[in-house]
Order: C-alpha cells, then structure tokens, then sequence
C-alpha cells in the first residue's frame, strides 16, 4: 500500500454477532473452495488498491487475533497500515471507532465498507474514492427490479393483514451497497453529532450515508455491482 494522488483510508465493519447465521461469526468462515475468509476476500480488494494508505476493521472486543488469522497471510502485515479497533452497541457506534482511531492519521477521505461483502471490487473502490473526492460523499447503488411498496406501521399483537400505505414509484428509489466514501473530516463530524442525538433520543442510523445526510449534506450514487451482495444468511455464501 503505498501513497498515490486521491488516497483515502479504509473502514471495514466485522464487529456484529451474526445472529441470522445462527450465531456462527459469517466475517471469519471460508468462501466457497477460495482459501479466503470472508472478511480475508473483502479486505483483499482493499488491501491491492494502491490509493488505500490505510485499513481498520472493527471487530468484536477481544477479537483482534481472530480476525488477523482470517486475512491472507501475505497481506496481514502491512507495516502499521492494517489496525484494528474494538467495535460497539450499534455499527453506527462501530464506525465511529473507527473513524477516531483514523483521526490522527488526517486522512482526506475514508471508504465504510461491510466486512460480509466479500465480492467487491478494486474498479467499484477506485470509483467510490472518484466520486468521493469529487463530490464530498458517495454511494454505489442499485436500481430496484421489483416494485417497492410503503407499508402502514404495524399495531403491537394485531395479527391480521398489513395494508398499503403508499405506491411508491421504482424509478426514484434504489438499494445502497458500499463501500461508501466521505470527505474524512465531515463524516467524523456528522458521527460526532449522531452519538449525541442517540444519547438524547430514540434514533438509529442503518448506515453513513444516512449519517452524513441528516448533518453535512447530499451524498452522490454511482452505479453498484450486483455481485456486491452482503451475506446475511447460510445460503448467501454462494457466490453470485
């Protein structure tokens, strides 16, 4: 990893408890007939990326050993450019770990990326970290095949059906992948802001970009890959 024009550093999310995998860690299992772990085969496409000066994975606390054994050998010892930090109560909490970790080390950007998204690739980070450095905060995204519904909030014991609330139209709506990529400053920043929301109201953040957003501004999509899956279940293992 060595530093080139528009280098950025590297989150990677590995700390939840995998609890739709029936609690087995889904980051630290082997891939198919690849020698790479999950979190080895996402960390790899990172790792060979010439503009990423540095990487932190957030793990579970206590988990460091662990998660080291399950990258690649060859790339595990990256001169003090692969750290890693105990992860949190949420992934929001996770990520800005993370990111205090990173602050010493001034990056101008970052790139969050889910550590059980193991097939993405160096050209989707080289055009996150464009569009990043581009526009401030950028996103890959797909458009939606189905057709999306809004659905009236459900009423505590209620069993019977759940009714429509709003048709809403495919065209103007899609599904955020990551890696995501930010202007480092801001979205330390904005994480800063949503710790102190969360400690006085009953919010959650599902990602940065939703983070960056409520406090810095407007975040840009560029196309995603729809090979970038996140596995949630046992049989998301096989590869697209």
């Amino acid at each position: 990893m060595r530093a080139v024009q528009g280098s950025a550093a590297a989150i990677l999310c590995a700390a939840g408890v995998s609890s739709r995998m029936g609690g087995v860690k889904k980051e630290y299992l082997p891939l198919g007939a690849s020698s790479l772990t999950v979190l080895g085969c996402a960390f790899a496409a990172f790792a060979v990326c010439a503009r990423i000066e540095r990487v932190v994975i957030a793990v579970p606390p206590g988990s460091e050993e662990e998660a080291r054994a399950s990258l690649p050998e060859e790339l595990a010892g990256t001169q003090g450019r692969l750290l890693f930090t105990p992860g949190g109560p949420t992934r929001r909490a996770s990520v800005h770990n993370a990111l205090s970790l990173l602050e010493p080390y001034k990056p101008s950007h970052v790139l969050i990326h889910d550590g059980a998204r193991p097939w993405v690739t160096p050209c989707l980070i080289e055009k996150i970290i464009d569009a990043a450095v581009q526009f401030g905060a950028a996103i890959p995204a797909l458009t939606l095949q189905e057709t999306p519904k809004e659905l009236e909030p459900g009423d505590g014991d209620y069993c019977g059906p759940v009714f429509i609330k709003r048709h809403l139209k495919r065209a103007r709506l899609c599904a955020a992948q990551t890696p995501q990529g930010f202007r480092f400053p801001e979205i330390l920043s904005a994480h800063e802001k949503a710790a102190k929301r969360e400690a006085q109201e009953h919010v959650e953040y599902t990602d940065d970009a939703e983070v960056w957003g409520e406090f810095i501004g407007q975040v840009a999509v560029i196309p995603g890959d729809p090979a970038n899956r996140k596995i949630t279940y046992p049989g998301d293992m096989a590869h697209p």
